[in-house]
């Protein structure tokens, strides 16, 4: 093993090669988000003389992690909160660098760039978790560099006189620090691909339509996302009152200022539970999230000047290839361990869809609940699978005026007896070749998925990173190509029931 030196613009970081791979753990990007810089846009790091150890993987941002019934989730969402201040920070994987301090010699080759953002509903998640370990990309010749950023109240509860949108604003801060300091880890700045999945890729999708965001990328893929799930101001501004009378405090910067990081969390993991009774949806009835999570972007900002499919049309965006895509069987990760698709019935499936869309009652019979032998719970299920993720992906594909490619994962996770089967985050093991990480009778991916299709996929990923290949057709309205990972091709696909539904 050796320990070479980078040096970033704040100061040199030692990390550790083994196996042809060197890492960096924990290298901050911005300054700490505590004490003044707390409810703040993000800043420059006050910096360090002597080499910073990034060995070891460094703090994250505050969140909670519960069990999942069923599943064993540490390899997917992480292992929970490791605090410190510093949490604002990237983990870099990259092919081998020299054992001492990288400076002068000859020059080498840079690397396609790609930065992950991670998932998980903008409350829980880190940039780093098993399944989404780098460690293939670099072995693949991409400089991966992960992530955090702030979540929840910290980074999107819209309390007045704080900045909106701070997480998106701390990811705008890490990718400008990408490509100030990709080339010190042999990638080239002018080769960046941002992608992500779930909350990340609801993110990158808010962000392809940012204005503050142009020049920071040249490719995006987005996975399981869209830019439906936003939310007005005056809506959110409902959620910021029920926490502050959660917390106790008035609903104000300050206010929210005397409130503990444990307090914070304990609040966000009240507000989300089901029970807990809040009004967010707009004002035509619809609530953009389905209630998988209350903390979102909200537009109406200099981040997110109009909504991003709204955006797009304008033309925003356009100068970014987009690679988006969605799981076949998306929903079935909240209603398959839980139980609810297998036991609802179409009274308490009607009361649910409700809460969300207006028109419910249509919804539903648009898939079938009431027609013989199609259960109620199943109708829910798949009603959810296209008005959640499916139908506004195309939406947003459709909308973007550049280059746009889709494809679906059509694979079934053996787990939950295969009911699991293309659910949520299902390509995530393929995309990051760590079908290992997943696998067990409590798997993610069951108990033999198949190397073959991570193999296939993973590449996709990297050759679209290096020069934006992709080997089908591109997506449009009228084609609607749309590739399928586990078949091998793009298939024509037919417009959706819930299209007609979309807000």
């Amino acid at each position: 093993m050796s320990q070479p030196v980078v040096n970033t613009q704040y100061g040199p970081v030692r990390g550790r090669t083994e196996n042809g791979i060197s890492r960096f753990f924990g290298v901050p990007y911005a300054a700490a988000p505590v004490g003044a810089h707390r409810f703040r846009a993000p800043a420059p790091h006050p910096g360090w003389s002597e080499v910073r150890d990034a060995g070891a993987l460094g703090p994250n941002a505050p969140h909670g992690v519960k069990p999942f019934p069923g599943l064993d989730v540490e390899p997917i969402i992480g292992s929970g909160w490791r605090k410190g201040d510093d949490y604002l920070n990237v983990n870099v994987w990259a092919p081998e660098l020299p054992g001492s301090r990288v400076e002068g010699g000859a020059p080498r080759p840079l690397r396609p760039v790609m930065v992950w953002i991670h998932g998980g509903g903008f409350v829980i998640g880190s940039n780093y978790a098993a399944i989404q370990d780098g460690t293939a990309f670099a072995k693949s010749g991409v400089v991966l560099i992960a992530i955090n950023y702030r979540m929840g109240i910290e980074g999107f509860l819209p309390i007045p006189g704080v900045p909106t949108n701070l997480g998106l604003r701390d990811m705008l801060f890490a990718l400008q620090w990408v490509r100030e300091n990709a080339a010190s880890f042999g990638g080239d700045p002018a080769n960046v691909t941002v992608f992500g999945e779930s909350a990340g890729g609801m993110a990158i999708a808010d962000l392809v339509a940012s204005p503050l965001a142009r020049g920071l990328f040249e490719r995006a893929i987005v996975e399981s996302g869209h830019g439906g799930m936003v939310r007005d101001i005056a809506v959110a501004q409902r959620l910021v009152k029920k926490i502050a009378k959660l917390l106790g405090v008035p609903a104000t910067e300050a206010g929210f200022r005397t409130a503990s990081f444990e307090d914070c969390v304990a609040a966000v993991e009240k507000v989300s539970l089901p029970t807990t009774r809040i009004n967010l949806r707009d004002a035509r009835g619809h609530e953009p999230v389905y209630g998988i999570s209350r903390f979102i972007p909200v537009w109406g900002d200099d981040v997110l000047p109009l909504k991003p499919v709204d955006a797009l049309h304008q033309g925003a965006g356009a100068d970014v290839d987009l690679l988006i895509g969605t799981n076949a069987e998306e929903m079935n990760l909240y209603l398959v361990p839980t139980g609810i698709r297998d036991k609802v019935g179409g009274l308490l499936s009607w009361f649910l869809m409700s809460r969300w869309h207006p028109q419910a009652r249509k919804v539903l019979k648009a898939y079938g609940l009431g027609q013989k032998g199609k259960k109620a719970g199943q109708a829910l299920t798949d009603a959810l699978n296209d008005l959640v993720f499916r139908a506004p992906a195309r939406a947003y594909a459709e909308a973007h005026k550049g280059r746009t490619h889709f494809y679906e994962l059509d694979w079934g996770s053996g787990a939950f007896g295969g009911a699991l089967g293309a659910s949520h985050g299902m390509e995530l093991p393929f995309v990051f070749d760590t079908l290992a990480s997943v696998t067990g009778p409590e798997g993610f991916a069951g108990e033999n998925p198949p190397q073959a299709l991570a193999d296939h996929v993973h590449k996709i990923w990297v050759d679209y990173a290096a020069d934006g290949h992709l080997p089908w057709q591109e997506y449009d309205a009228a084609t609607r190509q749309v590739y399928q990972l586990e078949r091998g091709e793009a298939v024509f696909e037919p417009v959706m029931p819930a299209a007609r539904f979309l807000p």
